[in-house]
């Protein structure tokens, strides 16, 4: 039962990041504007992002194996639209329908993990499976998506999709339990609005203003979502049976799983983002060859995740969060001390801490979040942690890449417009001049890199370091992830 969930996960998780590097040769083949490539890769995660709230609540209250069911096969199909796109807005329309289906599968593995494995330890080892794929899912996805695109083409990106969703789904529909809880009330639809529009916005918001000179739109967008959010809670504390039930903040551990799971993949996301673009543009290495030097990342996260269950029961919650979160101010410090130029060495040890301390800090966090709600209310435990999850990868990746960006254009002073607005950019000046004039601007554009780098993993290690004494001090000494079983 567990393999049907994680394996259904793992697809999620993977189209999150398989498409980075399917995007070069997206855009050979079918020329999308620059809006549309925004939305080829944005809309994925504001979509699943918006509905994990309304779609753990529907898997409480109609059951979370018919949900899953129905997310996968909206999943299957979705992908096949997409894997045909002649078009941006097929294309599009394929990458909204993949984020609703997500939207459905990813609270439910959770819900269904919480009343499956009723033992707490045993419950405690599940969640570390599950978080290890769910973390694995995003570190290869570059690796995979590298070595489809270059021997298929994008579509095997969304081809890859339908032969493990027509096996899950049979599997599923054989293996697992129905799960759904008497005694709710009917479904806030008002509230479902509220919240898909609310974390949409906030999503969005966040993203575009992190970027550094952002439209008045964007800072109203921004704005809006934080108080359409204030509504949703306000209204939710008004409802006997409501979609999420914000009274679960006061507990301090609860809160405090939250702000680890957002923390920490901020800090992964942002990580694998940069480090793409270091290994494919720095060093020149093709997209699978740059996937295949993050799997230290994934691996150690493997690693993290299953030790997770055993750490807790010896040393408790607290500390695993702790160890966790600290083993990725460890990452950056390493990252921020590295001399110039960067030399993969430094950065293999990077991935190997942030991956230990990713796989540490989800797994005891998501155990946190289960273990402090009630049976019935598992779908809302796992869309509180599904949507931090993907928060926080968005987060990360504006939030950090921006300051990067920054700094990166502080140093190419001087330089060719294109060149200063990205590496990326730089490459195809250096391209299109050639010679001495090329590898003058590639090179500027290495040493700009590595210092906006450095920079950056200061500023990393200055908000992971606050926010996990934040979460320590929110953990109450001596608690135990092993209530509400």
């Amino acid at each position: 039962m567990l393999a049907v969930l994680c394996a259904s996960l793992l697809l999620v998780a993977l189209d999150a990041t398989i498409l980075n590097v399917a995007l070069p040769s997206l855009i050979d083949d079918m020329r999308p504007s620059a809006l549309q490539q925004l939305w080829i890769i944005d809309i994925y995660g504001l979509v699943l992002g918006g509905l994990l709230v309304t779609t753990g609540a529907i898997g409480d209250r109609y059951g979370r194996k018919r949900l899953f069911v129905i997310g996968l096969l909206l999943f299957g199909v979705a992908s096949v639209v997409a894997a045909t796109a002649g078009s941006s807005g097929q294309l599009i329309a394929g990458r909204v329908l993949l984020g609703i289906g997500g939207a459905m599968v990813m609270p439910s593995t959770l819900s269904l993990i919480r009343n499956i494995f009723e033992d707490a330890r045993e419950r405690a080892l599940a969640i570390g499976i599950w978080a290890a794929v769910a973390g694995a899912g995003a570190a290869i996805g570059p690796l995979v998506g590298g070595a489809l695109v270059e021997s298929s083409g994008w579509s095997a990106a969304f081809w890859v999709n339908v032969p493990v969703v027509i096996v899950t789904v049979i599997a599923a529909l054989w293996l697992l339990p129905e799960v759904k809880d008497a005694g709710h009330g009917r479904l806030d639809w008002p509230g479902a609005g509220l919240s898909v529009v609310g974390i949409v916005a906030l999503a969005w918001g966040i993203k575009h203003v992190a970027k550094g000179s952002p439209a008045v739109g964007d800072i109203a967008i921004l704005v809006a979502g934080i108080a359409i959010l204030a509504l949703f809670a306000r209204r939710q504390l008004r409802l006997e049976d409501p979609l999420l039930d914000v009274r679960l903040f006061k507990n301090r551990a609860f809160t405090a799983a939250a702000l680890a799971i957002l923390l920490a993949m901020l800090a992964i996301g942002a990580a694998l983002f940069l480090m793409s673009l270091w290994l494919q543009y720095v060093h020149g290495y093709s997209p699978f060859e740059a996937g295949l030097r993050t799997l230290p990342a994934a691996l150690a996260a493997l690693v993290g995740a299953l030790l997770t269950p055993f750490l807790m029961e010896q040393f408790g919650v607290r500390a695993v969060m702790a160890l966790g979160l600290s083993g990725l101010v460890v990452g950056f410090l390493v990252l921020a001390l590295s001399p110039e130029p960067t030399t993969y060495a430094y950065v293999a040890v990077v991935f190997v801490t942030l991956g230990l301390g990713d796989g540490l800090a989800i797994t005891a966090s998501a155990a946190t979040l289960v273990s402090a709600v009630p049976a019935e209310r598992a779908g809302q435990a796992g869309a509180v942690s599904e949507t931090n999850y993907e928060l926080g990868v968005g987060l990360g990746v504006a939030m950090l890449g921006s300051i990067h960006g920054a700094v990166y254009a502080s140093h190419m002073a001087g330089q060719p417009k294109d060149a200063k607005d990205s590496v990326g950019g730089a490459h195809e000046v250096a391209e299109k001049l050639g010679g001495d004039a090329g590898a003058r601007v590639m090179d500027a554009a290495r040493q700009a890199f590595d210092s906006a780098l450095t920079t950056t993993a200061w500023v990393s290690v200055g908000i992971v370091a606050a926010v996990t004494l934040l979460v320590v001090w929110l953990v109450p000494r001596g608690f135990k992830a092993t209530a509400g079983h």
